[in-house]
């Protein structure tokens, strides 16, 4: 261990001499106060370290101690249901020791050691073992069954595996390998900067089917991809986050708040141990980890908090897991890479970033993807990152807006107008885009409807349409429009406000189901497709857009997936009387 002393402190950075043995990204332990911090650049015997605790009060000559190992994190049961911070610590577990307020310098371990978990093993004595394969299984939470894999580097011989209760630390199993045998506990460490290794990443094929219905039908996410939600304050991106968190068809989330206000993270924490898991009817947080890195925890921390729970998803994806991680917002932790960059008196790039914040960002976003993990079996498993961006004022031309969107392929661009009108989601349709959408549409025409892709296009169209006509109206009125593209504007509302908009506190529509969104798709368009035809045969407009079928498309949403069928047969009979009648037919 290399020791030195503090040469000079400014805000978050201390600069140390007589470190000449360290490496970069050791962690070390400032003053006597043993204050956690990571070095992030050398020169000769001098460190720059980025201290990821309050540092007032620091002065030269304090010494500073090098752990000689990167800033690494815990990986094994106990992760599941656990609240950390940046630089997991478990925050349970401070407040043991430090009552409410965090006090510097605490040294807690972040999986519990006291605690003991059933080690089922699945190997053998005899049998042969690489990186990557299971030895054994422990029941973590009623819905999580963690695997308990071989660590990065060893491969041999089972010499010795045991059954029963051990604590992360006890040994449960010995490799025989060439260096020697090799104890295997059920905890690893894996160095956060350093993505986990896998096989091979798969092309995005299929999508996380989410429930949401702007997001499905018009802009999807593949699964293992990328999306970014920038949006200006109270556009609704943490809500957006939130029921992604609750009803994407993942098997574990992760969800960071680095450097929200606090508020929010107390939503999360209050909400999700109450709410009910849609797929297994036990409390949400059975599957979650959350990392809680407020606006009021020292900004350097937050550069840590999303390498931590990258790292900790990416473990999940291991075992063959599909894993959603959320990070809110990436634009805070821009934020803090900045404030670094300004105290070691880099070169400033644009509005004052550092140069390389486009290659931090990439370096982030790629550990993202459906993989195949190492190991005999082939497991798949698949990490989803959705990065919320808080651009200042919601003007998405600054630097890290700019850097995210040339990075991922979904862009759900959040709008205040929308949010005012109370229109929930507020993804703006005009100009959010999903790259994925080639990739993905053998799928949804093979596994939902063969018409899928045919219908979005349909109502794209209308509403691309719909944004020139309301141009017009502008200016000259709705008068002056002939009745065709009245009649196109008609259509256009009844897909914002029937089909878009959609209730995230209602019961039934805050999930909707592919199927249920292929009903909904069919039934407006076959609205505009009918009244098109029956206007072209001489029917009233007035007829056309006051029936009261419309009422009924519209509230097709409220629906229980049980009755699709039969309530779907309903409206549309109705709608084939009500367009008949309209035209003063008996049947259309």
């Amino acid at each position: 261990m290399s020791t030195g002393v503090i040469k000079k402190v400014a805000g978050p950075l201390v600069i140390a001499t007589g470190m000449r043995d360290a490496n970069m990204f050791d962690v070390v332990r400032v003053s006597n106060q043993r204050l956690i911090g990571e070095i992030i650049e050398m020169h000769g015997d001098e460190a720059s370290i980025q201290v990821y605790e309050e540092t007032s009060g620091l002065g030269p000559g304090e010494p500073v101690e090098s752990m000689g190992v990167p800033l690494s994190v815990e990986l094994g049961p106990g992760l599941i249901t656990s609240i950390y911070d940046g630089i997991q610590r478990p925050l349970d577990d401070i407040m043991k020791i430090s009552g409410n307020s965090l006090k510097r310098g605490v040294e807690v371990p972040s999986l519990k050691r006291d605690l003991k978990w059933e080690f089922v093993p699945t190997a053998q004595v005899g049998d042969e073992v690489e990186t990557g394969d299971v030895i054994g299984t422990v029941q973590e939470t009623i819905v999580v069954q963690q695997k308990i894999m071989v660590p990065y580097g060893i491969k041999g011989k089972v010499k010795e595996i045991k059954a029963g209760e051990f604590t992360v630390e006890e040994v449960v199993a010995v490799i025989e390998t060439e260096n020697g045998d090799k104890e295997l506990t059920m905890m690893q460490k894996w160095p956060v900067r350093r993505g986990r290794p896998y096989q091979k990443k798969l092309p995005p094929s299929m999508p996380l089917v989410t429930g949401q219905r702007v997001v499905d039908m018009f802009f999807p996410i593949a699964k293992g991809g990328v999306a970014a939600v920038p949006g200006p304050f109270g556009s609704g991106k943490t809500v957006i986050q939130h029921q992604l968190a609750k009803w994407a068809e993942a098997d574990i989330v992760v969800y960071i708040g680095c450097g929200e206000r606090g508020n929010e993270m107390t939503d999360v924490l209050n909400e999700f141990p109450e709410l009910k898991d849609p797929k297994t009817g036990e409390s949400l947080m059975q599957r979650t980890v959350l990392i809680a890195n407020t606006s009021d925890m020292p900004v350097a921390a937050r550069e840590a908090s999303i390498y931590t729970g990258i790292t900790i998803a990416e473990y999940f994806r291991d075992m063959g897991f599909s894993v959603a991680l959320m990070a809110d917002s990436t634009s805070r932790w821009a934020e803090a890479l900045r404030e670094m960059s300004g105290r070691l008196e880099e070169m400033p790039g644009e509005e004052g970033y550092p140069a390389y914040l486009g290659s931090r960002l990439a370096q982030f976003y790629e550990r993202a993807g459906h993989v195949i993990s190492l190991g005999k079996d082939n497991r798949e498993g698949a990490l989803s990152v959705i990065g919320a961006v808080s651009p200042p004022g919601g003007d998405i031309s600054e630097p890290v807006s700019q850097a995210t969107l040339r990075i991922v392929k979904v862009f759900w661009g959040l709008d205040s107008a929308l949010a005012y009108k109370r229109h929930f989601p507020a993804i703006n349709w005009l100009n959010s885009y999903s790259l994925y959408l080639d990739d993905m549409a053998k799928w949804f025409n093979t596994e939902v409807a063969e018409d899928w892709m045919a219908g979005r296009q349909k109502m794209m169209t209308l509403l691309q349409e719909e944004a020139e006509l309301e141009e017009i109206v502008k200016m000259v009125g709705m008068d002056a429009l002939s009745p065709a593209d009245r009649l196109k504007m008609e259509a256009a509302r009844s897909i914002r406000e029937d089909f878009l908009h959609q209730n995230s506190f209602h019961e039934v529509d805050t999930y909707t189901s592919l199927k249920k969104q292929h009903m909904m798709m069919c039934l407006v368009t076959e609205y505009y497709e009918k009244a098109v035809e029956a206007l072209k045969q001489g029917a009233q407009l007035n007829k056309l857009i006051s029936m009261p079928v419309r009422e009924q498309i519209g509230r097709f949403k409220y629906t229980t997936e049980d009755n699709l069928d039969t309530e779907y047969k309903k409206v549309q009979d109705q709608l084939h009387v009500e367009i008949a009648n309209a035209l003063g037919k008996e049947e259309f």
